[in-house]
Order: C-alpha cells, then structure tokens, then sequence
C-alpha cells in the first residue's frame, strides 16, 4: 500500500514511520518479534504517533491510552474494523457494534464462555490435548504450529461450534489468508467465501439442530425478537477468526519460550501449581490482535487532535510491554508480583473467550509436559512471522528424547 500524505491537522513532531505488515522496521530477521516490536516503538516512537502506511493513522503504542481510547466509543467507534479503510467492510457482531448496541449479542454468547462452561469442557479440551500429542510423541519431533498450536483450539472450537472437523486445515488457511493481507478485493472475496462455508453450516443446522453453538444462536431472541439471518451470519464470521486464530498463535509464541528454557520446564514439571502463572506470562509477552477505531467525532487526547474519519490503530500485542506498567517487561517472569496487559482487550469489547483461551494453553501445558517434559527448538530454526493486525509465529520445528 502506498504511502499517503500528511494530512493538515496531524503536526509534522506525531509522524513515524511505521507499517503494521512490518512492525520491526526492518527485512533482517529478528528472533523475538514482541520484544523487537515493543523496543522499537516503546523506545523511539511518541506514544500517540500518525504514519503515513496503510492509508494513514493513529497508532497507539501504551497500556494507558489504549485503555482510554477502547473505553471512549463516544469518540472512538469500534464500527470500522480495518486499515487502511475499504468499502463496505465486514461486519464482526458483537466486535463491531458499540455499546449499548453490542450487549445483547455479547449476553447472548456469554454463557456459552462462561467460567462455569469452560469448566465443563474440560475433559474434551484434555482428549484433544492428547489425541494430538499421540499423534507426534513418539516421532521424537514435530513442526508444532501445524501438529499441535493450530490443530488443538481450532478442533475445539470446530466441535464447540458444530463444524466439520474434516476442513480444519481448509478452514485455518482461509483465516491466515485473511489476516495476510490489507488488499480490498481480496478482504472481500475472503470474506464472502467465510461469510458463504459459514451460512451454509447455518442452514444445515437450522433442518438438524444439534448441541452446537451454531444451533443454540438460531434460537436466540435479540431484545424481544428472533435473531435475523444476517446477524447470525456476522457473529459466526467473528467466531470463526477468532476462534482460527487467536489462541493458536499466542500458544505458538508461549510454547516457543518455554522450548527456550530447559530450567522453567523443569520447574513446571516439578510444581504444575505454576502453569496458570506461566499462562497469564505468555499472554502478557506474546499478545496477537490489535484492534482498530474509527474517529466518529473530533476530540483532542494525549496532546494531539483527532478529526472525524481517522483511524486508529491500538497495539493490544504489546501493551504488556509497557514498563510503566510491568517492570522488565522483556523478561519472561511467571513470579512477577505484577502483570498487566490488553490483551483480551478491556472495557465494553473485553474478548468474551479469553477464559476458554487461558483454560486451553493450560490444560494443553500440562498434557504436555507430562508426556514430553524436556523438549527444544531445532538447531537451525530461524522464525518466520505473520504481521498485520494479527500476529503470529509461522513455524516452530520441536524436538525432545
């Protein structure tokens, strides 16, 4: 995407020159691309800054103002979803909607990711656990994003939601593919492909409703009414990035540190108590999402001025970087007394699955080191990854015995 020019109300001082598709700033390759990240803006970019990619915006680099704008859709709207902006974009119910409007969609899903019902999944979250690491244990190795990080959530939510667990690997590239690019026609042709898998498993369920989440969203009442065609459509096309995507990458990133660190995988394995400690670490260190805002009324913040049609973007992935908020913040640290982050995300649009996801990076944690208590990073492995607005760890070639 070519560069834009500077528009007249962004002061000459808030220009840096960042793309989302390269957030190091750099071709080299770097080992850890949070750590690369968050140095690079943390200690050389303003805060609040404006770059000229991507069609132009606001990037938003810390705990504080990410928090303020995320909680502020008076100003900033979470209604447009991408950068640079495209015409008729997708719509992610409830993502998309600002509060009052989201809670009915968010009530409605709510009890399905529950703690209550997270803990009710858990035998199934362990059976898939083990199914998968049947499949590699005794090969000694495994390319684990494809074996392992990807396989296991997308499987439970592929079930959770009653989807044909036969196009796994049909449906995860699709999500990658999405995320991969910031090119209109594309972003429209991807979505109107998910948009269509997903309103044909729709009708398939509303002839043979079964114990599903696809089946229970066809008998919801949204204020009083049935819910329409194109609102189940649009959850379930939030449901399935999701749900493709988020938590396999930060368990990518999280496994990959702990691969590094024969000491904290003695540690785990001696006292599992620690697990949900080195969990909440790993989402600190290795966050995925960040979430665009669009300006829908002017306002001055943070020393600048944002006019109506901006977009901004808010770097959730390393807002547990921020050292005003955690000390060392590049040290992996499951002692830390104090561990703070966005990123699930807060206020009105806090990720309604982010128990789920803490529950499926433990119980796959300790299914794990119990069967394969000492494993590594193959020598000769340099990391490739995704960037964008979803980041995510492309290989991680394991080995152990």
């Amino acid at each position: 995407m070519t560069t834009v020019t500077r528009p007249t109300h962004v002061p000459q001082d808030r220009l840096y020159d960042f793309d989302m598709f390269n957030v190091t700033g750099t071709q080299e390759p770097v080992d850890n691309l949070h750590e690369a990240y968050a140095s690079r803006l943390h200690e050389q970019a303003p805060d609040v800054f404006y770059t000229l990619h991507n069609g132009g915006h606001w990037v938003i680099t810390r705990y504080d103002p990410i928090s303020e704008v995320v909680r502020d859709p008076e100003h900033f709207s979470a209604s447009e979803q991408q950068i640079p902006r495209i015409e008729n974009p997708p719509v992610f119910i409830p993502l998309s909607l600002d509060p009052p409007a989201n809670l009915p969609y968010r009530q409605a899903l709510m009890p399905h990711f529950s703690p209550k019902n997270v803990k009710a999944l858990e035998e199934k979250i362990r059976f898939w656990a083990n199914r998968l690491i049947d499949e590699v244990q005794e090969n000694g190795s495994c390319e684990f994003t494809q074996s392992i990080s990807s396989a296991f959530p997308v499987s439970i939510f592929m079930e959770l939601m009653g989807m044909p667990l036969e196009r796994l690997r049909e449906f995860r590239e699709l999500s990658d593919r999405f995320f991969s690019t910031n090119v209109q026609a594309e972003l429209h042709a991807l979505s109107g492909q998910i948009i269509g898998i997903m309103t044909e498993l729709i009708e398939a369920k509303r002839q043979a409703p079964g114990d599903d989440l696809i089946s229970y969203l066809l008998g919801v009442q949204i204020e009083d009414r049935p819910i329409r065609q194109d609102e189940i459509q649009n959850m379930c096309f939030l449901l399935f990035l999701g749900g493709m995507d988020t938590v396999a990458n930060a368990t990518a990133f999280t496994f990959r540190q702990l691969a590094q660190d024969p000491a904290l995988q003695a540690r785990l394995v001696a006292d599992p108590a620690l697990i949900p400690a080195f969990v909440d670490e790993g989402l600190r260190c290795f966050g995925i999402i960040s979430t665009p805002r669009i300006v829908i009324k002017d306002c001055e913040r943070f020393g600048v001025f944002f006019k109506q049609g901006d977009m901004v973007l808010n770097l959730l992935p390393i807002s547990g970087r921020d050292d005003r908020r955690n000390p060392q913040p590049h040290t992996f640290d499951i002692d830390r007394t104090k561990r703070e982050s966005l990123t699930f995300s807060t206020g009105a649009h806090l990720c309604l699955g982010h128990f789920l996801a803490r529950a499926e990076m433990r119980i796959l944690t300790e299914e794990w080191l119990k069967r394969i208590p000492a494993f590594k990073v193959a020598a000769d492995h340099r990391p490739r990854y995704r960037m964008g607005l979803a980041l995510a760890l492309l290989d991680l070639p394991l080995q152990w015995n």
